[in-house]
């Protein structure tokens, strides 16, 4: 067995011998512990035939991990400088493959036919940066790949955001963005020490469960998300005050309440209140007066 890439000494030796510095604008933070790295691998449940996208591979620290359990990793890593060092930390795997290359900008559907069997079970595990976590997530979540969950370490205030229920301080949009699409679990809550260099936050492992089909039925996709967004856009104001200050006018006030009616919607609730089968049949009433 290789020595892990993870641990303090090698990482250091490896960016001493590329002479490497950080990127604040990539939000490049290494994990140095193997054990946590681990944990995350583990989370993934890979079989022997299983395949894994991994975003941001950094210097190879979890995608050696991977390597280790699944038949064939893919990792996109947008940083041309960390190619070469890839290319040699990753040397004694045959079964990984670095695509050079911004993932909000590629397409990952092509990618898998290309690089994976039909049909095969395949995981996304990664550790995203922190400034573009939730457009990663969502283009994952909403490109119809055909991956089985995801696996991510994010900032934990963002994780706790998504695996959010209603009623609490931290759902909201995002959360029944995410949820709608998948279902979602805090797994595993990671200290900033254990980085390199040492982020501000601290992190946590999300785990999404790819749903086979839509939690609610909406009418229509786009405006059920409307409906949510305007709902959240200032917290503190009921649903009816934020329907018609963001998404109706107010002279669609009696339609508005017509529809909160036949919804069975107090309009005096605020929109962190609501499940997400409360906001399906509430946009299916408001698209009749859109």
């Amino acid at each position: 067995m290789n020595k892990d890439i993870s641990t303090p000494i090698r990482t250091k030796a490896i960016l001493e011998k590329y002479k490497f510095s950080f990127k604040k604008s990539l939000g490049q933070n290494f994990l140095i512990d193997s054990n946590i790295l681990r944990k995350i691998v583990d989370q993934a449940e890979l079989g022997e035939d299983s395949a894994a996208i991994e975003i941001g591979p950094g210097i190879g620290a979890l995608t050696e991990q991977l390597a280790r359990k699944a038949e064939k990793v893919v990792a996109f890593e947008i940083d041309q400088r960390l190619l070469p060092i890839l290319k040699d930390t990753l040397s004694p795997y045959t079964n990984v493959k670095v695509v050079h290359s911004d993932v909000l900008k590629a397409d990952v559907n092509q990618v898998i036919k290309e690089e994976f069997k039909e049909g095969q079970d395949i995981m996304v595990v990664a550790n995203l940066p922190y400034y573009v976590t939730t457009p990663i997530l969502m283009k994952l979540l909403t490109e119809n790949l055909p991956v089985r969950g995801i696996v991510v370490m994010i900032q934990k205030e963002v994780a706790d955001r998504i695996a959010a229920s209603p009623g609490t301080k931290d759902y909201g949009s995002l959360s029944l963005a995410v949820q709608y699409y998948a279902e979602a679990k805090n797994a595993l809550i990671v200290p900033k020490t254990v980085f390199m260099p040492k982020p501000n936050v601290d992190s946590a492992v999300l785990h999404l469960t790819m749903r086979k089909e839509a939690p609610v039925e909406v009418e229509n996709e786009d405006f059920f998300f409307e409906v949510i967004r305007a709902s959240f856009t200032q917290r503190r104001k009921t649903l009816w005050n934020n329907l018609i200050n963001n998404l109706f006018s107010k002279e669609k006030k009696d339609q508005v309440q017509q529809a909160l009616e036949k919804a069975g919607i107090e309009g005096q609730r605020r929109g962190e209140t609501l499940s997400m089968e409360e906001f399906a049949r509430l946009s299916n009433e408001l698209i009749l007066y859109k």
